[in-house]
């Protein structure tokens, strides 16, 4: 809206009845004539809510938090996957946070997926466990990856071998991280147990956590 020359003679009601403001557009005052401290003060005030209207609106978005990396130990546990037959070995390990635990893999094909003590051969519950996949298949030898979790906490890690191929978790390839040994009765013995009688073994739907690295040490 641009005003030239504003006769003084007209009542500010039926000025401001015939002007319409468009919060989009500037205001450009050349001259105004015989006009009052009111008007100039209303016509500023008009100019400020035409610029915010305006401006674009800030928005951000919700919190998403991130782990905070745990500070490492230097200090990893190797597992051999497939070692002796359908075992991890060793298949109990006791580690301290940040410290690595790393799965070596032998033939033919194994992976680990986490569970918890009551529930074995079969992922966590709220879909929260680790499972690299079965990326690991070998002929003979190492495979030329690993995978690799660092602890990040003192809680005890229960988790499986999910190959369905032999039902290698019903036969007894379970491990333990950090198992509580003031339990007499969440033993790695009786996890064994507890996976003999189970009546399927399931292998997660995706693969997440941990990390698979080429193997440091063929």
């Amino acid at each position: 809206m641009r005003f030239n020359s504003i006769d003084s003679t007209i009542p500010f009601s039926t000025l401001f009845e015939t002007c319409s403001i468009n919060p989009s557009a500037p205001i450009h005052i050349l001259s105004i004539s015989h006009s009052s401290n009111m008007f100039k003060n209303i016509l500023s005030t008009a100019a400020l809510l035409s610029a915010a209207l305006a401006a674009p609106t800030s928005t951000t978005g919700g919190n998403h938090p991130t782990r905070t990396d745990t500070h490492l130990t230097g200090v990893t546990h190797t597992v051999v996957v497939g070692q002796g037959g359908l075992n991890f070995e060793p298949a109990n390990v006791v580690a301290q946070v940040g410290d690595i635990i790393q799965w070596d893999f032998l033939p033919a094909n194994h992976s680990v997926a986490q569970s918890n003590f009551a529930d074995p051969c079969q992922p966590l519950a709220d879909g929260s466990g680790f499972f690299p996949g079965f990326a690991f298949a070998t002929q003979e030898g190492k495979n030329d990856h690993v995978f690799q979790l660092v602890v990040e906490d003192d809680s005890t890690i229960w988790y499986y071998c999910p190959q369905l191929k032999g039902e290698h978790c019903k036969k007894g390839m379970v491990g333990v991280i950090n198992q509580d040994f003031d339990s007499n009765e969440r033993t790695l013995a009786k996890h064994k147990v507890l996976a003999a009688g189970v009546e399927e073994i399931v292998v997660p739907p995706r693969t997440q956590g941990g990390e698979v690295l080429v193997n440091p040490d063929p």
